[in-house]
């Protein structure tokens, strides 16, 4: 019974959670990033920084919006199915009631000066948004010369090709399995993160295992 009402009380707030974080994000999923990285990952502490990477780079790679495939993602990976169920409602539940009353409004104030100023200054807002939560994520995901690379390589190939992202992820799964064949050919050692996060890794995990 205590377990019941413990995961009971996680799913409420796995819920709580999203939905704050619901209804602030102007600008989609991408906006949306930073504010989940920081309520799940340092003010809940839910998950791992590293861990938080990986969960972007699976729901940036399968079909739907990033900010519900990361929320479900996330809620799944904490308290099962009800979890999932729970993020997803709480991300999506304040978007859904915004729309429906902007669709109503929108119409008779769209062209009002106010309304067109404030528009222009959220999508600067966005934009800075967008570029802290690509920089949060580059410090854990470009770890050598080679992810350097082929981070370059693929924004060069967006902004001239126009090439389909699922596209660009399948191909960077490939060259990333590539690029580790070839070094475990030379004999090179293999670094899935940062020498520095690995240091910290190991640092608190000998720190708990002395405790």
């Amino acid at each position: 019974m205590f377990f019941h009402s413990n995961k009971m009380k996680l799913i409420a707030q796995i819920f709580i959670t999203f939905l704050k974080i619901g209804p602030v994000t102007f600008g989609g999923g991408y906006a949306m990033i930073p504010l989940i990285e920081r309520e799940v990952v340092e003010r809940r502490k839910w998950v791992k920084t590293q861990d938080i990477t990986d969960i972007f780079a699976v729901a940036e790679s399968v079909p739907g919006a990033i900010a519900i495939n990361t929320a479900t993602f996330i809620g799944y990976r904490l308290a099962g199915i009800p979890g999932a169920i729970a993020a997803m409602a709480g991300v999506m539940l304040p978007t859904f009631m915004i729309v429906i009353v902007l669709s109503i409004f929108f119409l008779r104030v769209q062209n009002h000066p106010k309304v067109e100023a404030a528009f222009i200054a959220i999508r600067a807002t966005i934009v800075a948004l967008i570029t802290y939560a690509a920089i949060k994520i580059g410090k854990i995901s470009i770890i050598d010369k080679s992810t350097v690379v082929l981070a370059i390589l693929t924004v060069v190939t967006m902004y001239f090709v126009h090439i389909h992202p699922i596209a660009l992820i399948l191909f960077g799964g490939i060259i990333g399995i590539g690029i580790i064949l070839i070094k475990q050919k030379r004999g090179k050692r293999i670094h899935f993160e940062k020498e520095e996060q690995q240091r910290y890794k190991y640092t608190d995990y000998y720190i708990g295992d002395g405790i």
